[in-house]
């Protein structure tokens, strides 16, 4: 492939220069030496002198750059046509250095960016493995005990069918929780807008929830009576989903006896933020910061007891992201937690 210049002239003409100089004070102590001085041929000399070390100097220095270059850009397997190929090469040493210079540090980010989607890759599979494997287990174990025998025996066939039928149902939570995350991850979340009681919505979540949050004695409550409705522009199903995800986990990770607090508040620019507190456990500071990521627990064996696919989180997340909102998380570790989020507001 062809490549073209840049062409820049100041080498040649500071290398020009310096020798057109040494040349002419040379000349002129040799002619001074002989007593033979004649200015005319000193000026014609100097001029024939700097032109002929320009143009030598220039194409030079040009085929330097074509050939040496050229071979180095050919040679580099990480290099990008788009980055170097579709500009001109200079022949200024001083901006081509830059320019590699340039070239080498975006791919050494580029290559560490990659190194760490490949960790991030990695740990994900182990960790979908992992959620997939205690399930299964669970499920093939108490077949096989019926298969084994204790199929005759009507007790403990109801107790092991049973058991495992909650297995199965874990692994279809997983399995849709992953569908949804994918499709959430590829930009696949088809909002179906409308405007809605945000009061209404929390108020179902709170019945659907309400005998799970009653085997740990944990009250849901609102922080005030909001007798009149409140009303919000979003998807109306993803936004209930976000809000049952974060009540469930306030009330997996909540204390017995405790109670999850939901505050609706104005902003500023038609917004309000929507608050779930609890006074549960809390998260430790590190933790924070990956609360997010799919799949991760703070407290790995006490998450899997209390069942979930360790990818609630990260649902909410890409939900309120794609409604291009705002979601926030204070903690204090043995005090509570609270995880807050903004909708816009519609009168």
């Amino acid at each position: 492939m062809a490549i073209s210049f840049k062409k820049t002239y100041k080498f040649a003409v500071k290398s020009a220069f310096y020798i057109t100089f040494f040349s002419m004070v040379f000349l002129t102590l040799l002619l001074y030496y002989f007593n033979q001085v004649n200015y005319v041929l000193i000026t014609v000399f100097t001029i024939s002198i700097y032109l002929f070390s320009f143009f030598i100097v220039q194409y030079r220095v040009e085929r330097f750059i074509y050939r040496r270059v050229k071979k180095i850009y050919d040679d580099v397997s990480l290099l990008d046509s788009t980055t170097f190929r579709s500009q001109p090469i200079t022949t200024d040493m001083a901006t081509l250095t830059k320019e590699v210079k340039k070239f080498a540090t975006d791919k050494k980010l580029e290559i560490e960016t990659l190194k760490v989607r490949e960790e991030y890759r990695r740990e994900f599979l182990g960790n979908v493995s992992h959620e997939l494997k205690t399930p299964l287990f669970t499920v093939q174990g108490y077949i096989s005990t019926l298969l084994d025998g204790a199929a005759n025996d009507k007790v403990l066939r109801k107790k092991y069918l049973e058991r495992a039928e909650k297995g199965v149902e874990r692994l279809i939570y997983i399995i849709k929780d992953l569908d949804m995350i994918t499709k959430l991850e590829t930009g696949d979340l088809n909002l179906d807008y409308s405007i809605f009681d945000i009061v209404e919505t929390i108020k179902n979540v709170f019945d659907l929830l309400e005998m799970r949050a009653s085997k740990k004695k944990i009250t849901l409550t609102f922080d005030s009576n909001y007798s009149k409705p409140i009303y919000v522009r979003a998807d109306q199903e993803k936004i209930q989903q976000v809000i049952t995800n974060l009540v469930m986990n306030s009330i997996k990770y909540g204390k017995e006896g405790g109670t999850t607090e939901v505050s609706i508040e104005d902003l500023v620019n038609k917004k309000i933020i929507i608050r779930i507190t609890d006074n549960g456990e809390g998260i430790q500071k590190q933790h924070i910061p990956r609360l997010f990521e799919r799949f991760y627990r703070v407290d790995k064996s006490g998450a899997r007891s209390e069942g979930g696919s360790g990818l609630g989180l990260a649902i909410v997340k890409h939900i309120i992201e794609g409604h291009n909102e705002k979601i926030y998380v204070e903690s204090q570790f043995g005090v509570g937690s609270e995880f807050s989020f903004t909708l816009e507001k519609q009168k």
